[in-house]
């Protein structure tokens, strides 16, 4: 393919995938509440947006769900994928099959058997039990990720330095974590933003307690697209674009 083709045929890729969010965000600034036809320009949604407490409630519910959820599945999947790449156990291939099943089954599936547990369980519906669900399917791509990253070891590395007198948690904190660092950061991500834009799953999982912004945005466009609606959707577009930028940024920093 000719080097004009090739530019021709990406620019079309990314008109597809960004045209869309492009829309959004120019109709947030329109003047008209429900109409689609231009109506002036305005920042009066961005204010209203602002002014929205409950909103903002929202938000923060579904950043301290999701930084609480990432946390603890990092833990976890972390000792996971080292645990499966290091050691030899039984039921290790069965364990491996079960994470997979996990990320391939239809998030309703899962928001369903999820919710018949925590009812056998007493459990009343609210964060806890959000938190879980969400922790729950994040731990299967942490493990994924790491293990994926873990391949690419030598295990040599981890016999050096047993033979040279280091403990186990010695090889994890100064050998195993380190090497792994790029997964687990980028294992954090993703978790980061599968549990803060999930709605299948909370919506089966959450109580009237703790209403996160997904629930809140879904409940919001069941009324109609507004401009307002398509303000905030702006503002979470600029937010996860600025985080994306400043970890590319830190990515570079770190080569150089």
């Amino acid at each position: 393919m000719t080097r004009s083709f090739k530019s021709i045929y990406l620019l079309l890729i990314y008109a597809f995938l960004y045209t869309p969010i492009v829309a959004l965000m120019v109709y947030s600034f329109n003047n008209a509440e429900f109409s689609m036809l231009w109506q002036g320009f305005t920042f009066n949604w961005y204010h209203e947006v602002m002014q929205d407490s409950n909103l903002w409630i929202a938000v923060w519910h579904s950043f301290y769900l999701a930084l609480s959820a990432t946390s603890s599945a990092l833990l976890m999947g972390t000792l996971a994928a080292i645990s499966l790449y290091r050691y030899q156990f039984r039921g290790k291939n069965v364990l491996q099959g079960l994470l997979f099943i996990v990320i391939i089954s239809p998030d309703i599936v899962l928001g369903i058997a999820l919710l018949i547990l925590f009812s056998l369980g007493n459990l009343a519906l609210g964060f806890w039990s959000l938190y879980i669900a969400h922790v729950t399917f994040c731990i299967p791509f942490v493990v994924i990720i790491i293990y994926s990253r873990a391949k690419s070891i030598d295990p040599n590395i981890f016999t050096a330095a047993s033979d040279l007198g280091a403990s186990e948690l010695q090889i994890f904190t100064r050998i195993t974590v380190p090497m792994l660092l790029p997964a687990i950061l980028s294992a954090g991500l993703l978790c980061f933003a599968l549990s803060f834009d999930d709605i299948v799953i909370s919506y089966f999982v959450s109580g009237p307690g703790f209403e996160i912004l997904p629930i809140k945005i879904f409940s919001m466009a069941r009324l109609g697209v507004t401009p307002e609606l398509n303000a905030l959707c702006s503002l979470l577009f600029v937010m996860t674009l600025t985080i994306v930028c400043a970890s590319q940024w830190v990515t570079r920093r770190k080569k150089q």
